[in-house]
């Protein structure tokens, strides 16, 4: 009997092997990301439950550091403010709680990076169309087959897995991948 870790790793390092698929819009989107840094711009993150904390954890990694010391980088998880996430669902509707953020926070220049492992969830979806609206680049880190998201997304990110687990390990590869290629794309790594 093969234990549940083994069992895990085996499925894991079967996705790792069809992800090289990815580093042609992975390499776009990290790109397209350091421009909007370097003139000025910020990555606003938005996802539920693990994709929250992922925003959250890509986030600190901007406005911290990652790779090299640098200056911090302008980046912001839409989860992390419980005042705002509790009035706007209380006021409007939980699928409301991004998209009023992006409304208010949001300006040509900036990027949104929308996390859903199903790449339905109803309030990532209407950030990503109100950033759309405002003129945000938008990139989806999404699962499955990418969803209603992969459609409405500038650049779509799809972890091919139906396990969440899967693509949240995935996620966070290509999440930190991203945050080398932006200070690459800054010449600062």
């Amino acid at each position: 009997m093969t234990s549940l870790f083994l069992s895990n790793l085996t499925s894991h390092q079967a996705l790792m092997a069809e992800l090289p698929a990815l580093d042609g819009v992975l390499t776009a989107a990290g790109k397209a990301l350091g421009e909007r840094l370097r003139h000025g711009g910020k990555l606003m993150f938005c996802g539920n439950g693990g994709s929250a904390a992922d925003s959250q954890h890509l986030a600190a990694e901007l406005t911290g550091r990652f790779m090299k010391d640098r200056r911090p980088l302008a980046g912001l998880a839409l989860s992390t403010d419980s005042s705002a996430l509790t009035c706007i669902g209380n006021d409007y509707s939980f699928d409301d709680v991004f998209a009023r953020q992006v409304v208010a926070l949001g300006r040509p220049g900036d990027a949104l990076l929308a996390i859903s492992t199903s790449g339905n969830s109803a309030n990532v979806l209407k950030a990503v169309q109100a950033a759309r609206e405002l003129g945000v680049f938008t990139v989806g880190l999404l699962g499955r087959d990418g969803g209603r998201l992969r459609e409405v997304c500038d650049t779509a990110i799809v972890v091919p897995s139906q396990v969440t687990a899967r693509i949240q390990e995935a996620h966070l590869l290509i999440g930190h991948t991203l945050c080398g290629m932006i200070e690459i794309e800054l010449g600062v790594a």
